[in-house]
């Protein structure tokens, strides 16, 4: 069977989902395996980065086996890996060559800022040493097309589309968080190729979803469905963080369906919006963003979010666990939780539901509020 392949920038076409190699780093065994089921449901895209402890050398070596065996995906594997912003010249080169020395690869297909999140990493990037270094890469022959990573603000992720000066990006795109959709669309236009970044984890813990959800997505899985509504949405390609291979069982029955939206896949998102957004009745928080910017820097759209999954849809693991990271993860996320409201009432007459904000906001810290979360990674 032909495998679908997805445009990806300039650079070599890749399966609809990607091999995330942050979760398969306990042993060598353990990446080999997921590696070589990985290639034989039909993913050819792998992407890792230094940052991943030993994904890499694990990676290198794997690679090194299954080639020995001859196991190779069609048109051969494509690799993404990242440099994290800000660096010197000199670091990010011995960076570049230690990736490619690592993976025992002469070039990286697809190189990635890792973490454009704020306006100094986009200048560093765009005019700075970045810039610079990712010339010197391309010279040198090593690096394909050069892409990033963001977890920073819609308008951030827009000037760096804008920009012109990256192939592709991966972003925060999910079915329970639709914000960055628009995004995505506006740089598969531009050609620019887009990975949905966790979709299953970050998405909401889709692999393990509330009985609610369950319910509400019936007949459908919670899972299933937000893959489905990614790909119709023309999302080049999903990562996938596998831990073993039973992981990847869902992305073997989904390898080839890049098309669009079945009518029953629409009634079923449709309906699951639509009671989760009745449980929350004259509470339910629409996302539009009018009440920003909070002169104390609460980012309220994104804790009401939480709440809307918390409650609409009895997610209340995962909105406890991304609550908790607030404060904890630099620039990755949010800096300030719901406990730095000092009921100013700034937002309040922004705010076209009328919510009392404040009260949302302190009735959320008390019920999400727990012991802080760190990143999976440092």
């Amino acid at each position: 069977m032909k495998i679908k392949r997805n445009r990806f920038g300039i650079g070599p076409e890749v399966s609809l989902f990607t091999l995330g190699t942050m979760r398969a780093i306990e042993s060598l065994e353990q990446m080999y395996l997921v590696l070589k089921e990985s290639c034989l449901i039909g993913i050819n895209h792998i992407e890792t980065a230094p940052s991943y402890g030993p994904a890499e050398i694990f990676l290198g070596e794997s690679l090194k086996r299954l080639n020995a065996n001859g196991i190779k995906p069609q048109g051969n594997w494509v690799i993404t890996s990242k440099i994290l912003p800000e660096i010197e010249i000199s670091s990010g080169k011995k960076q570049i060559k230690g990736i490619l020395k690592r993976l025992g690869i002469p070039k990286i297909h697809n190189l990635a800022i890792h973490g454009l999140n704020i306006s100094t990493h986009l200048d560093w990037a765009l005019k700075g040493d970045g810039a610079k270094l990712v010339r010197w890469a391309r010279d040198e022959g090593l690096v394909g097309q050069v892409g990033f990573t963001s977890h920073g603000s819609f308008n951030l992720i827009e000037e760096a589309i804008n920009s012109r000066q990256f192939q592709f990006c991966s972003l925060h795109l999910h079915l329970l968080d639709q914000k960055l959709i628009p995004l995505a669309k506006k740089a598969l236009k531009e050609g620019m190729g887009v990975m949905a970044i966790s979709p299953a984890d970050k998405g909401g813990h889709l692999h393990t979803p509330s009985k609610k959800l369950i319910e509400d997505c019936y007949p459908i899985m919670p899972l299933e469905l937000a893959y489905r509504f990614l790909l119709g949405q023309g999302i080049s390609t999903l990562t996938l963080g596998a831990m073993q291979t039973e992981d990847l069982s869902l992305a073997k029955q989904l390898i080839n369906s890049n098309y669009p939206l079945k009518e029953t896949e629409k009634r079923t998102i449709e309906a699951m919006l639509t009671a989760s957004k009745s449980r929350l009745d004259k509470t339910f928080c629409g996302q539009c963003r009018k009440c920003l910017p909070c002169p104390q820097e609460v980012p309220i759209p994104e804790i009401l979010r939480l709440r809307n999954l918390a409650i609409g849809l009895d997610l209340q693991t995962f909105a406890k666990e991304r609550y908790n990271l607030i404060g904890q993860a630099g620039h990755w996320w949010e800096k300030n939780n719901a406990s730095a409201c000092n009921e100013c009432g700034d937002c309040l007459p922004r705010c076209p539901y009328n919510l009392d904000i404040p009260k949302l906001l302190k009735s959320t810290h008390n019920e999400l509020a727990g012991n802080p979360m760190r990143r999976l990674w440092r």
